[in-house]
């Protein structure tokens, strides 16, 4: 009798130490994961200046063992301002026909049009004036009563030769990618309307996770605090 105690006391102990250590993971891991990602951009953005100026000075203004000491924050700050100066310099209407007339050049190009065009209107579908992921909805593709959720970023395919059918972006969960399908007008649901794009997006990125009633009542908790 006392050796079977035993033995079910330490499977309860290490049963328990098992649910405490996958616990802490679950805890642990999604914080860990956020500061590494924060903080490896932070450095990848804060090493373009020195290393930028040691590639095209690399004699001038070396001090420390042949290389241009690094100032943290200093890179990152250079880059923010950068970014912001560019987009202020391209809505002046001088600056903005420049940029227009650089764009069609770019969009002509053999092989280079490929990419150029395909990262522009990859990143207006998402910040642009051009917005595209701005339209969730219900598809059914797979089979009848199976829906998954996705966004129209086409409401004519008549250019297509189909009539009545919109172009819908479907994503993949936990990753950066998706499929379009083209699909009838009549196999999609228009999600209900306190359902927003940035929840439906991470609705359907998180695997149904991050359930809708967890993100409405966040939204309503931000605003009574928001408040008070």
């Amino acid at each position: 009798m006392p050796n079977i105690r035993r033995q079910l006391f330490k499977q309860k102990l290490l049963t328990a130490l098992a649910q405490r250590f996958f616990q802490g993971v679950i805890v642990l891991a999604p914080i860990g994961v956020t500061i590494w990602v924060v903080v490896s951009l932070f450095n990848w953005v804060d090493n373009i200046l020195p290393n930028l100026l040691n590639f095209i000075f690399p004699q001038q203004f070396a001090l420390v063992n042949g290389q241009i000491p690094k100032v943290t924050g200093l890179g990152f700050l250079v880059a923010i301002a950068l970014v912001l100066v560019v987009g202020w310099l391209s809505s002046l209407f001088f600056v903005e026909r420049l940029m227009s007339i650089f764009d069609k050049i770019l969009e002509r190009t053999p092989g280079v049009k490929i990419i150029y065009s395909s990262v522009k209107d990859f990143l207006e579908a998402f910040a642009g004036n051009k917005k595209k992921f701005d339209k969730p909805v219900l598809v059914c593709i797979d089979a009848e009563d199976i829906w998954r959720i996705g966004f129209i970023t086409q409401e004519n395919c008549e250019h297509l030769g189909l009539k009545d059918h919109v172009t819908v972006y479907v994503p993949h969960s936990y990753a950066i990618s998706g499929i379009s399908f083209i699909i009838p007008l009549s196999k999609t649901k228009k999600l209900p309307k306190h359902i927003n794009a940035a929840e439906a997006m991470k609705y359907a990125i998180s695997g149904g996770v991050t359930t809708v009633d967890e993100l409405t009542s966040n939204k309503e908790a931000d605003v009574v605090q928001t408040n008070i």
